[in-house]
């Protein structure tokens, strides 16, 4: 998705926009079930050797593991688990700790998966990190779904739905859709929030991204220096984990 920004970022010899690129693409497909192409670029983000590039790897490691779960490839999620547990662990923050549970919760099985599923969800709770908790609650929403435990799977992922939507990841809340559709609810969605959607100039100045126009040329285009299309760009990357504004506490877990 981000193919042309990643590979400007590489030729400028920008090594922390090429890893927030290559994140930005594991990101989405995850949300949209397209996990070999997650995995692809979840390799290469945990792969960087460019110091600028570890800092957004060890912040993003998140992903392939999840995606490397759903791809049948559980020994490459164990490996990335353990490269990654080290780091969140050292950090003791609750955003951390919740990560490393969830990640944790998508190697186990039974009652240890669900212990973990909830640890992550009491965590994050605590975080102003919404993005990652509807994430959290969706994911087991859908391991509820697997054990057959269509109810309590769907208290979870009507949860996940709303979150997602609220915040207007699109991809995301269709993923919540189609397994809470197939625990046999109905499902109603409704249009995103108007306030999660970008400002104007951040929506061309990521239009300008995508056809591998550098910031020198953008800040050229839109009259803008290059540090305010700097600037713009650190808050459109932030926006795909992270809401404008905090979202109410949600729904506790279901029992």
């Amino acid at each position: 998705m981000n193919e042309p920004a990643v590979k400007s970022a590489t030729a400028r010899g920008e090594g922390s926009a090429v890893g927030v690129a290559t994140w930005a693409n594991a990101v989405p497909c995850n949300g949209l079930g397209r996990y070999e192409d997650a995995l692809t670029a979840g390799r290469q983000l945990v792969d960087f050797d460019d110091p600028d590039q570890r800092f957004v790897s060890q912040w993003g490691a998140a992903e392939p593991i999840e995606a490397a779960v759903r791809a049948g490839t559980r020994d490459a999620a164990a490996d990335t688990l353990s490269w990654f547990a080290p780091l969140l662990r050292a950090t003791r923050t609750e955003f951390a700790l919740g990560v490393q549970a969830r990640s944790r919760a998508l190697l186990a099985d039974g009652p240890a998966a669900e212990d973990a599923y909830r640890d992550a969800i009491e965590h994050l709770c605590h975080t102003r990190r919404r993005p990652e908790l509807a994430w959290a609650h969706l994911v087991y929403g859908e391991w509820l779904h697997r054990e057959r435990r269509r109810g309590d799977a769907r208290g979870q992922l009507r949860t996940a739905l709303d979150q997602f939507t609220t915040m207007g990841m699109a991809g995301f809340a269709e993923r919540a859709a189609r397994a809470l559709h197939a625990t046999g609810a109905t499902v109603r969605t409704r249009p995103p929030n108007p306030s999660a959607r970008s400002p104007p100039q951040e929506a061309q100045i990521a239009r300008l991204v995508q056809d591998s126009q550098t910031n020198p040329e953008i800040a050229a285009r839109l009259f803008l220096s290059p540090r305010t299309v700097e600037s713009h760009l650190a808050r459109i990357y932030d926006k795909l984990r992270s809401p404008p504004r905090p979202l109410e506490p949600p729904s506790p877990p279901a029992p």
